[in-house]
């Protein structure tokens, strides 16, 4: 019988609401909420493939020491013991922990508690430092809490949207088909996306700002400066509640037209439009994510942005105010329980002695920790260094995710004792683990996540928990009872540690602090497992806000926000030997480091490799084609990567994207080629804005391969694996061509040695293809060029889950193309529905003349929507070409 289940998606910020249907035979699929206020029943790609990536490949499955299987006692036992040793030899800020968005806020809670309150040590940051931390401390500057002022319904109801690094059309995909749905029922609204890259974002932008590398601060003390000459001034708001404005207007009046315009590269008329459009609009929502944040200047980007709505008063109101996108399912939640190092738990303060008190008083803690712990980049210097002796890693892959990724890689097998919690066994982090503990994934966790408009939601088990894997927050107070904890740790399960969450939100809170759900703080297992999605604050005896900052009332001790004057700075790091800017960023179809969507051939078909966007003209100066290797160098290392030649990359520049690793790659982790460049006041990367070079790839033989085992490990100069419906595909390359192909792809993938290849050789050309069959299955066919192979990728695919009983089947894979009269798909476009270019094109030239009537002819486009911009711009090529 099935078993539907309300859960909420574990992948980007917008907090998705999902529903996991589980069929009798096991078999699982997953389809959006309708009843979800953040997403409506919309889900993106990646969540309706959430179904493909949960079975039990790779999955870590029970505690290891050493690389041998254990006990959990023993496992525990040890992690106990060594950090107790090092706690008493060498003192607290001798351990830490490094955790993750992906936890779940009960999980959060448990370690901010263990570490903060009872080893007493700061010394607990998460990879959400990555990605939102620059966000947290221009928003304390500001507002006097880390508060998000606004709902994803203000994105509906803005006349202005303002989208500043942020690619919402692939980040935050579900948030980005709302805007694009207000936008078509509006017209009159208008979208500005300010970003380097003209990514797919911009195609329902009406103003495409392509700004300089970290330009942001300038651009926003432009803005404030026209302001100040404009009638959106709001005088009457600023004098009432807030301090500060005439020495950031000073700061914004100070830079000149010339240097403006320099630090932005933008026209006179670029900004002209950008700022009569804003200060001409009242309903203006300003939109940053990691664009904005992961940058030396990430904060004064943030608190540059506040300045103008603050100027105006723009904040709070419907369809008013700035809002940050958060990267991670839970990025949110790990604020509220203190999970980076430089705060406390609740939205208290770690440098108030009062706030200090308070929490030490509601934990019964035997210490508190008293000044900020490390944050990431320098937490693991501190792990490379020495200072740290035992570290606990959980729900995430630092070795790839990290700038200085080689550093952190090395610092792992240099720290005395290290712990991973994951549920995945063959990260790239996990391989440099003393102790491997099994972790819970999604559909087996239980918990809660808040998403970025503050809207706490459950995630729900629906699966069974595999092996001997264990809830995070389990294995944190095991050990804290075996360090002499137990009392403070005895929770029998998530609901009694979120309301003890929830109570210490409340406590002594007359609302003086914005955090508080004491509404749940005597919640029931029952109430819990029934919790609803809800906005918070929720006190328990007063109403809760739907928006912050509208009543001009702010978290500093005189209740008015601040401005901050900012000064912007030159961010050149370009030099004559790294003459181009790498940017780095995400997908549309990928997450982080692919340890789940890695697992899904729908998801792999879009973009199958990692890729290095590169212009036109910079590509013809560097002897770069399209679709040939490349090598992207900085001064801390070298990745290999496929060339995508584009206009939509600007000049002087690259992008390439963060997720690739050492599991689907062989050279592609481009955290190995990040400085640890930090924010002063956040602590956050900057990973936006990398010195490099790139040169082609001097390969001898280029190679594309469909087989239907994974093989091990590869020799090769460059390859990238990628899931397929019925096996693998592999892109590789060679720096040497082998005196005998069959051999070489036998001993390559593992073949039989007996198997005998059908194929061909052409001495002339340099083509080589070879397939292998064991009967009438296909187990490996591989195709062989001098240059990037051109084969029908879809087609070959296909071939894997087929039969090949006759010769003119095998023949038809050695081809790689389709007969006559039969369609190759092309490059996947659609991920929901497999549909591809050319079959886009195909009813393109059928008479398919709008985004709508294609899906109406391929389903493409009709499901999460994340296609629909690639779509319009295939259409708008079509009709370029035909017009020629």
């Amino acid at each position: 019988m099935a078993v539907e289940t309300k859960t909420t998606c574990p992948y980007c910020g917008t907090g998705c609401g999902v529903i996991a249907r589980r069929e009798g035979d096991g078999q699982v699929s997953v389809k959006g909420d309708p009843d979800h206020p953040a997403n409506f029943g919309r889900l993106c790609s990646k969540g309706s493939a959430l179904g493909e990536t949960i079975d039990l490949e790779g999955r870590l499955l029970h505690p290891e020491i050493g690389g041998r299987q254990a006990s959990w006692e023993e496992a525990l036992d040890l992690v106990a013991e060594r950090f107790g040793a090092a706690v008493a030899e060498h003192g607290p800020d001798a351990v830490a922990f490094y955790v993750s968005g992906q936890c779940l806020t009960e999980d959060y809670y448990v370690a901010n508690k263990l570490m903060k309150g009872f080893i007493g040590s700061a010394n607990i940051d998460t990879n959400s430092r990555l990605c939102m931390s620059s966000s947290v401390a221009g928003h304390r500057r500001a507002f006097g809490s880390d508060t998000v002022p606004g709902t994803y319904e203000d994105l509906e109801l803005a006349d202005l949207v303002v989208l500043t690094g942020s690619n919402l059309a692939w980040c935050h995909p579900v948030l980005y088909q709302r805007l694009a749905a207000a936008k078509a029922a509006r017209p009159d609204m208008k979208v500005v996306v300010i970003d380097p890259r003209r990514t797919m974002t911009c195609e329902i932008a009406d103003l495409h700002l392509p700004i300089r590398a970290d330009g942001d601060v300038a651009l926003f003390m432009g803005l404030l400066a026209h302001l100040a000459r404009s009638p959106a001034l709001d005088r009457a708001y600023i004098a009432a509640h807030t301090r500060g404005f005439h020495a950031a207007l000073a700061e914004a009046e100070a830079l000149d037209d010339a240097t403006l315009q320099a630090l932005t590269g933008l026209t006179p008329a670029e900004i002209e439009t950008f700022f009569r459009l804003f200060a001409g609009t009242t309903k203006v929502v300003t939109c940053y994510s990691q664009g904005v944040n992961q940058s030396t200047s990430g904060t004064d980007k943030v608190n540059a942005i506040l300045n103008c709505h603050l100027a105006t008063g723009r904040i709070g109101r419907p369809g008013m105010g700035p809002f940050s996108l958060t990267g991670q399912p839970n990025a949110m939640g790990g604020r509220e329980v203190g999970g980076l190092a430089n705060m406390l738990a609740a939205h208290m303060v770690l440098e108030d002695p009062e706030h200090r008190g308070r929490v030490r008083r509601f934990w019964k803690a035997p210490v508190i920790a008293d000044r900020p712990g490390l944050k990431a980049v320098d937490l693991f210097r501190a792990a490379a260094d020495g200072r740290i002796k035992a570290l606990w890693i959980m729900a995430t892959n630092p070795v790839v995710s990290l700038p200085e990724a080689d550093l952190v890689r090395a610092a792992l097998s240099t720290c005395p004792f290290v712990v991973v919690s994951d549920m995945s066994g063959t990260t790239d982090t996990a391989r440099e683990a003393d102790v491997l503990l099994p972790s819970l994934g999604w559909g087996e966790k239980d918990g809660t996540v808040t998403n970025s408009e503050r809207r706490i939601s459950r995630q729900r088990a629906f699966l069974t928990a595999p092996g001997e894997a264990r809830a995070d927050w389990w294995q944190m107070a095991e050990v804290a009872r075996r360090l002499g904890h137990g009392a403070a740790f005895a929770y029998q399960g998530p609901s009694e540690i979120f309301a003890e969450h929830a109570a210490l939100s409340a406590f002594e809170n007359d609302g003086s602090r914005d955090f508080d759900i004491g509404a749940f703080a005597d919640m029931s297992n029952e109430a819990y497992e029934e919790l609803p999605s809800f906005l918070w604050p929720r006190p328990a005896n007063r109403q809760g806000k739907e928006r912050f900052f509208a009543d001009g009332r702010f978290y500093h001790g005189d209740g008015k926000a601040r401005f901050v004057a900012v000064s912007a700075q030159p961010a050149e790091r370009r030099t004559a030997d790294f003459p181009l800017t790498l940017n780095t960023g995400r997908i549309r179809d990928q997450w982080h480091t692919m340890t789940r969507t890695g697992k899904s051939a729908r998801l792999s078909a879009h973009i199958a490799e990692p890729f290095c966007e590169i212009h036109p003209r910079d590509a013809a100066a560097l002897g770069i084609e399209d679709a040939q290797l490349v090598t992207v160098t900085s001064p801390l290392g070298r990745v290999i990567l496929r060339a995508l030649v584009t206009v939509r990359q600007a000049e002087g520049a690259l992008f390439a994207p963060m997720h690739w690793n050492d599991a689907y790659a062989a050279k592609a982790r481009i955290g190995a080629l990040i400085p640890g460049l930090t924010d002063p006041h956040s602590g956050q990367p900057a990973t936006k804005n990398v010195a490099a070079r790139a040169a082609p790839f001097a390969a001898a033989a280029y190679g594309f391969a469909v087989l239907a085992q994974k093989p091990g490990d590869l020799d090769c100069a460059y390859w990238a694996l990628g899931k397929a419906e019925a096996g693998w595909r592999l892109e590789f390359a060679l720096e040497e061509a082998p005196a005998n192909w069959a051999d070489w792809c036998r001993a390559a993938f593992g073949l039989d040695p007996s198997l005998e290849p059908i194929g061909y050789l052409d001495a002339t050309g340099g083509d080589v293809r070879l397939a292998f069959f064991a009967g009438e299955r296909l187990v490996a066919a591989v195709y062989l060029a001098r240059g990037p192979v051109a084969v029908a990728r879809g087609f070959a695919l296909a071939q894997l889950g087929q039969s090949h009983g006759d010769l003119k089947a095998r023949l038809g894979v050695i081809a790689g193309r389709p007969d006559a009269g039969r369609v190759d798909a092309g490059a996947i476009v659609c991920s929901c529905f497999s549909v591809g270019i050319n079959q886009i094109t195909a009813a393109i030239r059928q008479g398919a003349q709008s985004v709508e009537a294609i899906g109406a002819c391929l389903n493409a486009g009709t499901n999460c929507g994340s296609c629909r911009a690639e779509i319009k711009g295939i259409l708008h090529a079509c009709h370029a070409a035909a017009a020629e």
